[in-house]
Parts: structure tokens; sequence; C-alpha cells
């Protein structure tokens, strides 16, 4: 049968506790006991339905790591503050002393800065390889390593991994596959594609109203509650726990995420197709000149399309600054980092999101000075969007 995400989580049903249409939020940061041998054994694991301490679990983190699991076809999620807070956890729970990774060159920042400059103090060395090439890929892997570790559409270069691929290598090695999809929920799903665990930054698409942070870790129930662990889970002991008043809004904002997603993706590959069409050098999955643009298709969930980011370079950082300052002024969308918003937002990576990447690498990647990378929001007439921004384009000289 074939995999319908946004089915899955409409077919959940949560009621609150006087019959609200959304489930009660537990305002709690601890549970009572009936008795104290039920409290040892919950800080056992061996007690189903009881709640010990927020930063574990509770109730509203529940809902929504089980709508998370049901969008991704995992048996279950945690959901976490951040999607940092979801990332880093899940690489030091799979990797120790000695260990390696293979990664993505091209990856968010901040997974970069971790894995370049932090995971080396705890001697776990990582590889970074232009992960569209299997055999680059697999020459990359040696005795010691663990992990795969990569982004269904790379932050911010677009590139796209071919996730199948991906997961045949790491069943063959003995290795896991991690694949961070915050750029593509919905349009693609990795687990279904044979990924071991798949991250999101709920802060972004998920979310969509930028006004809270979030992640989420979906996977088997086996890895999930080993990262869940008291003892030692790397979850659990590092403490990026979500507060139960900000799962619950996220889980209201899932129930649009596929109307959202479809409009984002709508309006991205139409400005996409228009730029290219003005000579523009234009990155989106859904472009056919996108080296990418077959195995996306294959891989999509067809109905959600290509997903609502693209990049344009303007040329220059000078370029690519007038352009974005223009935009803002004319209110077309606001020059700020991150994603999924209701309003285009954009940014010059190489001097924020990717900052941490040095020149020199940002240089051999192709993350040039004048990117400019665009979160395309949910305009109703993107026809109007379009003559906005050519306008602002031909008077900064960028067209």
């Amino acid at each position: 049968m074939e995999f319908k995400p946004a089915n899955n989580i409409q077919d959940l049903q949560y009621f609150g506790e006087f019959g609200g249409v959304n489930p009660s939020v537990s305002d709690s940061s601890t549970y009572t006991f009936l008795s104290a041998k039920t409290m040892f054994d919950t800080f056992e694991g061996n007690t189903d339905g009881c709640y010990l301490y927020s930063r574990h679990s509770s109730p509203s983190n529940l809902y929504l790591g089980e709508a998370l699991a049901a969008m991704e076809g995992t048996e279950t999620a945690n959901v976490t503050a951040s999607g940092m807070g979801a990332i880093t956890p899940t690489i030091l729970q799979i990797c120790g002393a000695g260990d390696h990774i293979v990664s993505s060159r091209t990856i968010y920042g901040g997974t970069y800065a971790f894995l370049k400059n932090f995971t080396p103090r705890m001697n776990i060395q990582t590889s970074f390889v232009d992960i569209t090439k299997l055999d680059v890929v697999e020459r990359a892997i040696n005795s010691n390593t663990k992990m795969i570790y990569c982004e269904s559409v790379s932050n911010p270069l677009l590139e796209v991994a071919d996730i199948k691929g991906l997961a045949e290598l790491a069943k063959k090695h003995n290795l896991k596959l991690v694949v961070d999809n915050t750029f593509s929920p919905l349009s693609i799903s990795p687990a279904q594609l044979g990924a071991d665990v798949v991250i999101h930054s709920l802060t972004k698409f998920i979310n969509g109203s930028s006004d809270t942070m979030g992640g989420v870790v979906c996977g088997t129930s086996d890895f999930v509650n080993t990262q869940k662990s008291v003892i030692d889970g790397a979850s659990m002991l590092l403490g990026a726990s979500m507060d139960s008043m900000r799962s619950a809004s996220i889980l209201k904002n899932m129930r649009t995420l596929h109307i959202r997603i479809k409009q984002h993706s709508k309006n991205a590959l139409y400005l996409a197709e228009r730029f290219e069409k003005d000579g523009l050098k234009t990155v989106y999955p859904g472009l056919e000149s996108h080296p990418s643009y077959k195995i996306f298709k294959e891989m999509m969930n067809m109905e959600y399309g290509f997903g609502g980011m693209l990049t344009v370079d303007a040329g220059s950082l000078e370029k690519a600054n007038q352009l974005m300052e223009l935009m803002q002024g004319r209110n077309i969308g606001y020059l700020a980092v991150s994603l999924g918003f209701y309003k285009t937002l954009f940014s010059a990576p190489g001097t924020s999101t990717s900052s941490e990447i040095p020149l020199d690498e940002q240089k051999e990647m192709g993350l040039t000075d004048g990117l400019i990378r665009f979160s395309i929001g949910l305009d109703d007439d993107i026809e109007r969007t379009y003559e906005m921004i050519r306008e602002c384009m031909l008077e900064v000289g960028v067209l």
C-alpha cells in the first residue's frame, strides 16, 4: 500500500481531559505515584503509561512524538527542545571514542561545527564527502565507521541524497543511516527508503510559525528508548527536553502541514522556473536542470512537491545584501535565518547559517559569496511576488 504520511497524522485521535478537541496540556514538571515501588519501577524503565519527570517525557510530548512517528512511518519518536537537541544526542548515542562518521559535506552549519570541532574532543572523527556520489561515500567507510549522516535536501546547497542507495551501503557495512529531513517533510519519507533514524528541526516547516524551537528523533522503539534511558541515554542525560506547552502548540500546527507544504512547493517551483528563465543561476530540486532532479522524483511523495527552498546566485555578497535589504524594505519577505515561515525568508548562508564552515571549504563545495537562500512563503498571489522580486533585482543589477 502506498505510504500516505498526512493520512497517518489525520488518523490519530486525541481528546482533552474534558472532551476538548485538542488534548489537554500536561503543565507539570513532575508526576505523583500511588506507591514507592511504582516510582522505582519507572526509574528502571519497567512501567508503561507512568510519567516520571518532564525531562524524561510528558503526555504532551508523547502525543507530538506519536504524530511525528506516524508522519515518518517509524515505530516511535522522541521530541526535543531544538533541532540540535535532536541531532547531537543521536550522534553521541550511536558513536563513542574511536568511532568514525561519514557525513555529507553540505549540511547545516551547526551540525558541521559539532562534527568538525566538538566531537573530536571525544575522539570521534568525521569524513566529509560529496554525499551524491555513492562510490565516494563507500571509499570513506573504514573499520571504525558507525554512521552515515546526511540531509535529504542539504542546507544550503540543496544537494539531494540518494537515500535508497545510502541505505543499501549502510546495511552492507552494518552502519546506521541518519537522515535530517528538515527541508522536506511529507515530500520525502526517509524511513520508507531505508533510513534508520530520521531527524527534524521542528522549528522550521513542521511548526511553521517561527515562534518556537523544537526537534525530533524518529526511529525504532529500541533506539528511541535507549536515548531516553535514565542510566545512559544521551537525550535524557544531555537534557534538551521540549516544554509541554510548546509540544502542544506544534501538534496543533501539524494539522495544517500538508496544506502548507503544498503551497510552499507550488510557490517555490513557480519562482524557480521564472528565475531560471530570466537567466539567473537558480538551484531548486524541482528544476530539470538540478543534477538530482530524477532521484528526488523517484523518492518523493508526489502531491507535496519539491519543497519550499531554493537558491539564487546574485553574483557577489554586496549585490546579495543590497537585494535582500530592498526586498525586505518592500515587504516581499524578511532578511532572517530559519525557514518554513508564512512569509518568505532570505539570507546569505556564507555569512550566516553556514558561517561555521571555513571559507576554503565553502568555496570547494560551491558555496559562493553571492548565494541567497530563499525559504518561499505562503503567498496567495505568487505571480505578483515574482514581479516585485524581479523589479528589485533589476534595480540592484542582479538582472
